[in-house]
């Protein structure tokens, strides 16, 4: 067949509520209204996130009057190597086309959106598990006749439209087809629902596949902007002039180099509990610089820059109130309503799933009746059995207040048991860095803050794999020196970063002669089977 003969092959590639069946509809209408053969198939799939479907289309390049009653035969499934045009609404799709061939630099014109939605592997991964974005960028450059990307998600939220107009206007403007503009615009009017937004996102897609400039929003905030902003944005206006002068601390006490990091670290700080704390992240910081300073490491300011990372995130653990405070906040209930695109007079009715502990709640408590409390509960075996999950609708009034109300004990976090608990154990990292006879030791133990992290169980999790290294490696063990003691921790940190169960850790700590721990049982709970009064397991 001559090229021209040839029916033009489109794959689409999209994740579930992302409306690619919605974009394959449109595609189809202003196909048809223009009188060319057209024909689509779809493959639903269950993937690593909600569920991606694959669409497919063929368009013949004739109309029907010019083929004289003739009709194409065109097929119903995809082949690698014979896409005309790839279409993805999220980059590691676009990675998965990639890997199955369906994108050739001989053929093929990929318009694909370079935001990501995180898979179940990389949002559970103990250390940073997510995939490398630059391998496919470079992969798709390489890999395809003309690649089109760009964060199309971005630019359809900006318009209040759905990811599928701004892909479907990349479409119409890359020129692959033989549809009008207008005829693709009228097949979205044609639609109904949304037309109006899903034009807007179409011609913002259609511009960026003319190659003309697209403003995608607003940029991020400087550190100094974030932290003012959040503490306004919790109703601490008062509280903004104090932070304003913590930051002001980090320009004339911190090189260049760090500025950006520590800025951001005392934004997280200040607007997880107030001004005076995030004057003690920067007072346990600068002991840091000035370490790094008089002892450089072979990275200039790493050490200081990777303890302002980890003592932000450290500093600002997860408790209850602070759950609370970030599930009831106004910006938390505006993101959501632009999420599911929901309109000024339409309901949206937000159901949060929590399971507070005994130990959750403890933790609010005073260390001493803390203490008290727990050993109660483990002597009666209640510990665990009284962790019961709640629904709670934080869209009602009662279910908001019940939020707020824990939201507002953040005075009282000082006066904690998890407060103590914390802190005691961040001066002990400090500690240990500081005394670290060598810059390469020093950074590792500082890159031991990665490991803590999480709520609840994972958050216990976290802090026995620091401990144990602590105790084994950092304060204890017998090494030729440092250098050997720093491949040691550093070795044990990534055993422990891989593996939830901790025998990565484990393993590693054998190969110094350290006895490993056996695993840690796991509790079995027996259920009712349904219809017949029997426990199964």
């Amino acid at each position: 067949m001559k090229p021209t003969q040839r029916p033009i092959s489109i794959l689409i590639a999209a994740l579930g509520g992302e409306g690619g069946g919605v974009l394959a509809d449109w595609i189809i209408a202003a196909a048809t209204a223009e009188d060319y053969p057209v024909q689509s198939t779809s493959i639903p799939g269950v993937a690593q996130r909600t569920g991606a479907t694959t669409y497919y289309v063929e368009i013949y390049p004739l109309t029907n009057a010019q083929l004289g009653g003739q009709r194409p035969v065109m097929t119903l499934a995809p082949a690698p190597a014979n896409i005309d045009v790839m279409l993805a609404s999220e980059l590691l799709e676009t990675g998965r086309a990639l890997a199955n061939g369906f994108v050739t630099p001989e053929r093929t014109t990929l318009i694909a959106s370079t935001h990501r939605i995180y898979t179940v592997e990389e949002k559970i991964a103990l250390g940073d598990g997510r995939f490398d974005s630059n391998r496919i960028m470079s992969a798709a450059s390489a890999l395809a006749k003309r690649a089109i990307l760009t964060d199309f998600h971005k630019l359809a939220a900006n318009t209040g439209a759905m990811i599928n107009a701004a892909l479907f206007g990349a479409l119409a403007g890359s020129g692959t087809l033989p549809l009008p503009r207008a005829a693709c615009e009228a097949a979205i009017r044609k639609a109904g629902k949304g037309a109006d937004a899903s034009l807007r996102g179409f011609a913002l897609g259609y511009a960026v596949a003319e190659g003309k400039a697209v403003a995608e929003g607003k940029s991020i905030a400087d550190g100094k902007a974030a932290a003012t902003a959040g503490m306004i944005a919790t109703g601490r206006v008062a509280a903004a002039a104090n932070i304003r002068a913590v930051l002001d601390r980090v320009r004339r006490h911190f090189p260049a180099d760090v500025h950006d990091m520590v800025e951001r670290g005392v934004a997280r700080v200040a607007e997880f509990q107030d001004a005076d704390y995030a004057g003690l992240y920067l007072d346990r910081l600068e002991a840091i610089a000035k370490l790094e300073q008089s002892r450089p490491g072979a990275e200039r300011w790493k050490l200081t820059s990777e303890t302002a990372r980890f003592l932000a995130l450290w500093m600002s653990y997860e408790d209850v109130i602070r759950v609370a405070d970030l599930k009831s906040r106004r910006s938390r209930f505006e993101r959501v309503r632009s999420e599911v695109q929901a309109k000024p007079d339409e309901p949206v009715h937000i159901i949060e799933y929590l399971k507070p502990g005994v130990e959750e709640a403890a933790a609010l408590l005073p260390p001493g009746l803390s203490r008290r409390l727990v050993a109660w509960t483990d002597k009666r075996g209640l510990t665990y059995k009284l962790n019961v999950g709640l629904h709670v609708n934080s869209s009602s009034v009662f279910g908001f207040l019940m939020l707020r109300s824990l939201a507002w004990l953040r005075p009282l976090r000082r006066m904690s048991a998890r407060f103590a608990e914390e802190q005691a154990l961040i001066e002990r990292w400090l500690a240990a860095i500081a005394a670290a006879p060598e810059p390469e030791l020093a950074l590792e133990i500082a890159l031991c803050g990665r490991l803590i992290k999480g709520y609840g169980d994972t958050n216990r999790r976290a802090k026995a794999n620091f401990l144990r290294i602590f105790d084994t490696l950092v304060d204890g063990g017998d090494f030729a020196g440092a250098q050997a003691r720093a491949k040691a921790v550093r070795a044990a940190r990534v055993g422990a970063l891989a593996d939830p169960e901790g025998r990565g850790l484990e393993t590693s700590l054998a190969a110094h002669g350290i006895a490993p721990l056996p695993p840690q049982p796991k509790i079995i709970q027996f259920m009712r089977r349904p219809g017949d009064g029997k426990k199964a397991a």
